[in-house]
C-alpha cells in the first residue's frame, strides 16, 4: 500500500494566504512568509523489519528483491569514530514489490547473491562514494548508480544532506540523531534500526524528483557521467607518510619532534588495528603532539603531561614511552623531515606569487573563469572542475596552449566531458591573453 501524508499548500493556496494577510506599512519591519511546513517522517510504512542475519532469512531476500521493480534504494552504516577502518555494520534495501531489508554484513559478509539478484538495476545512493567502497568489500557491486547527494550539488542546492534534501524536495522530514552511533553494536537497537529503516523509505521517490529536476535544468547527462565515475572509481591509492595527518602536527619544528610523534602514531596504529578501535580513541592527536613537544625523558615525565592523564592513557603509558624512547634514540640520520615529501603536484597557491608570478596570474585568471561559469550555471565551483586540477593546469600548462590541449590535459587528469566541455574554450581564452 501506498505511504500516505499530508499534501504540502499549492502554490495557488499560499498566493490565496499572502492576499489574505494583512498590509504592512512600509516603514515597518518587513513579516517574511513563513517557510512550507515539513512532515515528519517517523515510522517505515511497512514498519522496521528484523535484521537479517542467517543465511536462509539472505535466501528470502533476495528471491524478493529479484522479484520487485524499479530501482532498488541502498544505505550502508558504518561506526565510524569506533572502529578501525570503514567497514559496514548494516546494509539497508528498498525495492517496490520487495519492501524493506536490513541485514547484517557482519554475520553474513559474502552479500553476492544480492547484488547477483539486483544486476541490471539502478542502485540509488546518497553520498555513493561513501557508501560502495563498504559494500564492495561485502561483494555487492551494481550495475547502475544515481546518486542523490551529487543530484542535490548539481541543481546548485545550498544543503546536501540526506535530511535536507528530502525536505526540501518532498517536504518530509527525516531525523538524524542516529547517524553518528556506534553501529558494531549487537544487537542493534530498535530505534537505531528503525533509522535506519527510514533511510531508504523515500530514497526511491526522491531520485524521481530530483530527476525531473535534472531534466528541467539541461543537466541529466551532466549526472549521469558523474554517477558513472563514482560506481567505476578505483580504491584510494594508499597515502604516502600517513601519519603526517595527524592534527596539530605542523607545530612540531624540528625532526626529533616530528620523529617523536611518527613512533607514537605508528604505536598507536597497530594498538588500535589489533583491537579494532578508532585511533583517536587509542590516543587522541593532541597526546601525541604534547609528547612530541615536551620529549619526556621517563615514563614519570611522560604520565604528567596533562594530555596522558586519563585512564585509558596512562594504562599504556609504558607502550607509549618506549615508542618515544625509540624516536630519541633514532639516529640523526633517520629522522623525518619536518616539511614531509614533495608532492607531485604544484606548491601551494600562496606560495606562486614569488615562485612563479606569470603562474600566479594565470590562476588568478582561471579561478575568476571557473567561479563565474559554475555561478552562471547554478553549480558548486568543485563539482564544476576540481580545484587541484585546475592549479596543475595553471602550474604547468601544455604547450602550445590551445583547446584541444587543455581539453587533452583535463580529460588525462580526470574530468569528465561535461566538465571538459564547459570550461576549456573559456579557460583557454582566459589564458592566452597572459602568454
Amino acid at each position: 500500500m501506498p505511504r500516505s501524508r499530508p499534501v504540502p499548500p499549492t502554490a495557488a493556496v499560499e498566493a490565496t494566504a499572502a492576499e489574505d494577510a494583512p498590509a504592512t506599512d512600509a516603514s515597518t519591519e518587513v513579516e517574511l512568509p513563513e517557510p512550507p511546513a515539513v512532515t515528519p517522517l517517523t515510522e517505515p510504512a511497512d514498519g522496521v523489519p528484523e535484521v537479517v542475519a542467517t543465511p536462509e532469512e539472505l535466501a528470502r531476500v533476495v528471491a524478493r528483491f529479484a522479484a520487485g521493480t524499479g530501482p532498488v534504494a541502498v544505505d550502508a552504516e558504518r561506526a565510524s569514530g569506533y572502529r578501525y577502518g570503514q567497514r559496514t555494520y548494516l546494509v539497508q534495501l528498498r525495492r517496490a514489490g520487495a519492501g524493506t531489508a536490513l541485514v547484517d554484513p557482519v554475520a553474513l559478509p559474502d552479500l553476492s547473491s544480492l547484488s547477483d539478484a539486483l544486476a541490471g538495476v539502478e542502485w540509488v545512493l546518497h553520498a555513493a562514494s561513501q557508501d560502495l567502497p563498504g559494500l564492495v568489500e561485502q561483494r555487492m557491486r551494481p550495475d547502475a548508480v544515481f546518486d542523490t547527494e551529487l543530484a542535490a550539488r548539481l541543481l546548485g542546492m545550498e544543503r546536501v544532506g540526506l535530511a535536507a534534501v528530502v525536505a526540501e524536495v518532498l517536504g518530509l522530514g527525516l531525523a538524524k540523531e542516529h547517524s553518528a552511533v556506534d553501529w558494531s553494536t549487537r544487537p542493534l537497537p530498535a530505534e537505531w534500526l528503525r533509522y535506519a529503516a527510514l533511510d531508504v523509505e523515500v530514497l526511491v521517490e526522491l531520485r524521481a524528483a530530483l530527476g525531473e529536476r535534472l531534466e528541467a535544468a539541461g543537466k541529466s547527462e551532466w549526472a549521469r557521467q558523474e554517477f558513472e565515475a563514482v560506481r567505476l572509481a578505483p580504491p584510494p591509492a594508499p597515502r604516502i607518510d600517513p601519519w603526517r595527518r595527524t592534527s596539530g602536527l605542523h607545530t612540531l619544528r624540528d625532526a626529533r619532534r616530528v620523529a617523536v610523534a611518527r613512533e607514537l602514531w605508528l604505536a598507536r596504529d597497530a594498538e588500535a588495528r589489533r583491537r579494532d578501535l578508532s585511533p583517536g580513541r587509542v590516543l587522541p592527536d593532541s597526546a601525541i603532539v604534547a609528547a612530541a613537544t615536551a620529549l619526556p625523558r621517563s615514563v614519570g615525565e611522560l604520565a604528567a603531561l596533562r594530555a596522558f592523564s586519563g585512564k585509558s592513557t596512562r594504562r599504556k603509558v609504558d607502550q607509549w614511552f618506549a615508542a618515544v624512547e625509540r624516536a630519541l634514540a633514532a639516529p640523526d640520520r633517520s629522522l623525518p623531515s619536518v616539511r614531509g615529501p614533495r608532492s607531485d603536484g604544484p606548491p601551494p597557491p600562496r606560495a606562486w606569487a614569488d615562485r612563479d608570478p606569470a603562474a600566479a596570474a594565470r590562476l588568478t585568471a582561471a579561478r575568476a573563469v571557473v567561479q563565474e561559469l559554475a555561478s552562471s550555471h547554478t553549480l558548486p565551483v568543485e563539482n564544476l572542475l576540481q580545484p587541484d586540477l585546475l592549479r596543475r593546469l595553471c602550474w604547468t600548462p601544455p604547450s602550445p596552449l590551445t583547446e584541444d590541449s587543455v581539453a587533452a590535459f583535463l580529460s588525462d587528469g580526470g574530468a569528465r566531458p561535461w566538465q571538459v566541455g564547459l570550461v576549456t574554450g573559456p579557460l583557454v581564452g582566459a589564458l592566452v591573453t597572459l602568454e
